[in-house]
């Protein structure tokens, strides 16, 4: 299966987090920023286009003190190596301690800090002013995991509009300086499936995760099925706003992980204490769909065909990762590249499949709430004496090559039946129920 006209894109992993007084920094603690060199080997796989971050809160260090050193070196890199930037400007942070999501100076400041960007590099084509919106939003204000550590579904859809407002407000400053700016939304999209008395529940939260790209495309209007629960919050006045002048994305980024597709089951007692919850009307177990869904398949031409339905535009997968062995991770992206070709012979418009987390990253495991956290690989080993290759790297060379991924890959063990909970929570059939 060849991947004509589809492109391999590429991305380091470059959140830039708070968790209480400390700051969590990807490309520093996985050794990115010290290795210059890096970006010659990724191109050197054959990737002609990556993702890297210009971020606020890395640049601007004071108010209106700007370190440019790092962003320039790697800018003209980039160039002198024709690798194309799609160009991050936030990264589930909340930009310089001064502001956070639930501040209205984050949008204007984030604004202010795209325009000098984009001044500084005015031939950057492809721009996403703000990771995962909503996926932030939650780990923020709804969770508590990362500053402001609030959990609050007003504070979460504050917050959610405000990384929006954010991103409408940065794109119009890039286009002043490039016209024909692009913008690539990136955003996790999870299945959510459960057992019938869950069903309302994961009937919103099926929708909720759609929402960082329906507001941007201003369909939260009157007709939407939750617009009514954010007037509840007193959004209206800011709801209509954005659906009056919508700032389309022109390529959805689907992101989608192992763990992305949740499961919720109301039989509590099959589950350890620490994966129990509830919404105040029902208790449920909220765990991965991987692990108790006998019929789960990976999401990624569910996903593609889905997300072309309902917007009609562009898509690339933006982040295909997967946190185990090299071995699996290529398979994992030779699944995904599988379905996207599939995707695009179905008439899907897809442009491209990102390998993701180039150089590693550290305490996803933990969720990037301390130190304790697991290094896990990439295309280089970087816990490795000089970070040689993993088979990650082979199969990302292949792929940018032309040629088709391996004919027969190592089973996953996202594919094995061990994958499953002893006590099987989910019978066979049962992910066919709640499909969207």
């Amino acid at each position: 299966m060849s991947g004509a006209g589809l492109e391999l894109w590429g991305g380091v992993e470059c959140t830039v987090n708070r968790v209480g007084d400390r700051t969590f920094d990807q490309q520093a603690l996985t050794g990115h920023d010290d290795r210059p060199d890096d970006l010659d080997r990724f191109a050197d796989l054959g990737l002609r286009k990556l993702r890297v971050a210009l971020l606020w809160e890395r640049i601007e260090t004071a108010p209106g003190v700007l370190d440019w050193r790092r962003a320039d070196a790697v800018m003209a890199r980039l160039r002198s190596l024709n690798v194309e930037p799609i160009v991050g400007l936030t990264h589930h942070g909340s930009g310089p301690v001064w502001t956070d999501l639930t501040r209205p100076d984050f949008a204007t400041g984030l604004a202010a800090h795209a325009a000098r960007v984009a001044a500084r590099y005015p031939w950057v084509r492809d721009w996403t002013p703000v990771n995962e919106p909503l996926t932030t939003a939650r780990f923020s204000c709804l969770y508590g995991l990362w500053h402001p550590h609030l959990s609050d579904e007003g504070a979460f859809w504050n917050a959610l509009l405000i990384q929006i407002e954010a991103t409408r407000l940065a794109m119009a400053a890039i286009r002043q300086v490039t016209p024909g700016a692009r913008l690539i939304q990136t955003e996790d999209h999870g299945h959510t499936y459960a057992t019938p008395p869950c069903a309302e529940q994961a009937g919103f939260e099926n929708a909720r995760r759609l929402m960082s790209w329906d507001l941007l495309c201003g369909r939260v209007d009157r007709r939407h099925a939750l617009h009514g629960r954010l007037v509840g919050f007193g959004l209206t006045e800011r709801l209509d706003v954005l659906a009056a002048a919508p700032t389309p994305p022109d390529v959805i980024g689907l992101n989608h992980y192992v763990t992305s597709d949740r499961f919720l089951d109301h039989r509590l007692d099959r589950y350890p204490v620490g994966l129990h919850g509830g919404n105040g009307r029902i208790a449920y177990a909220d765990t991965e769909a991987v692990r108790t869904v006998a019929d789960w398949v990976a999401g990624w031409g569910r996903g593609l065909r889905a997300l072309h339905d309902r917007y009609g535009l562009p898509i690339a997968v933006t982040e295909c990762h997967l946190g185990c062995d090299p071995a699996q991770q290529a398979a994992w992206l030779n699944q995904c590249w599988r379905a996207a070709i599939q995707a695009r012979a179905d008439g899907v418009r897809v442009e491209a499949v990102t390998v993701w987390a180039l150089a590693g990253s550290v305490g996803w495991d933990r969720l990037l709430t301390c130190d304790a956290g697991r290094y896990e690989a990439g295309v280089f080993d970087a816990a490795q004496q000089g970070a040689p290759e993993t088979a990650l790297a082979g199969a990302v060379r292949r792929l940018a090559s032309g040629a088709p991924p391996d004919a027969v890959d190592p089973p996953g063990w996202w594919e094995r039946p061990d994958r499953l909970f002893d006590h099987a929570a989910a019978p066979p059939g049962l992910s066919q129920t709640l499909v969207a």
